[in-house]
């Protein structure tokens, strides 16, 4: 049965267990496309987790993709799955067109997210379009009762220059207009998330704030991935890093014993659940939870 991810936050809550989800990527080719659904999904569906996501492309195409990908695993995995949605190369009209789609397909749940332009550069407003994805959160409101997540940033939005403090007050008002909750972008350091956590706390926000883990496969991509997004690598996890060279091998070990780590004390601190940038990979997400703990069976979570 698929759900609103909302519920399924205040159902773990009254359990008191935390809400274990993941993330996505939409794959070019078909072949990735096959593997990802008839390889990793169900790899990773065996651990019982509440809920998955899948990203979101800026051309009409891939938009499709996404919604195709989302179906096919609420149907064939009988899993909840949200579909990312960005303001992106879409105008308010081709937007209503995507939501009453996603409508139209069962599909209960978006995160809304301004996206980043198509070739690297500043992110424009597209004429008759959102410039902000707080705007695109009014909009999904005033179309359907959708479970709606959004992004925040524990280190501050990169395109923020007025830094974190303002970013995280810009959050808070994104939440007001009808998120339910928050997923974090990747961090290394639980500091920043907890600073980021009790910050918004102070200011009022009730809603579920979701640390987003992403175990690292390979030193050089996940310096790839920092420098895009902004988020910093400690000094000390990058000489363990660089310590293990190109062997990916050893730094995938690390990687898994250092999200491990990171997770127990986000977990210990009250975290409500985590979500895990899985690469469309299994083997570190499984291992984590694991060594967590809290992998469960399919039928042991609500489904």
């Amino acid at each position: 049965m698929i759900h609103y991810i909302r519920d399924i936050f205040a159902d773990a809550r009254s359990a008191r267990r935390p809400v274990v989800s993941f993330e996505f990527f939409q794959t070019k080719t078909e072949e990735g496309e096959r593997t990802l659904l008839q390889t990793t999904i169900p790899a990773l569906r065996k651990l019982g987790p509440d809920f998955c996501s899948v990203t979101y492309g800026a051309g009409g195409g891939t938009r499709d993709r996404t919604l195709a990908i989302v179906d096919r695993i609420q149907r064939e995995q009988d899993l909840t799955a949200m579909a990312h949605l960005t303001c992106v190369n879409a105008t308010r009209t081709e937007t209503l067109a995507v939501l009453e789609r996603t409508q139209a397909l069962g599909i209960k749940n978006i995160l809304a997210l301004r996206g980043d332009a198509p070739d690297g550069g500043d992110f424009r407003k597209t004429p008759g379009g959102f410039e902000y994805s707080y705007e695109l959160v009014q909009f999904i409101r005033t179309v359907d009762t959708f479970g709606i997540g959004v992004a925040g940033f524990p280190e501050g939005h990169i395109a923020c220059k007025e830094g974190k403090y303002v970013d995280w007050q810009r959050l808070k008002h994104k939440i007001d207009q009808g998120a339910d909750f928050v997923i974090t972008q990747l961090f290394f350091r639980n500091s920043d998330f907890f600073e980021f956590r009790d910050y918004l706390t102070r200011l009022g926000v009730q809603v579920p704030l979701v640390p987003g883990i992403l175990p690292i496969l390979s030193t050089a991509q996940i310096k790839r991935f920092v420098a895009l997004c902004g988020a910093e690598l400690p000094s000390a996890l990058v000489a363990e890093l660089d310590k293990r060279g190109g062997d990916d091998d050893a730094v995938v070990t690390f990687g898994i014993e250092y999200a491990t780590r990171q997770c127990e004390e986000l977990l210990r601190e009250g975290a409500p659940g985590l979500h895990f940038y899985t690469l469309n990979k299994s083997r570190s997400t499984t291992a984590v939870l694991g060594n967590l703990g809290i992998a469960r069976a399919v039928g042991q979570r609500r489904l």
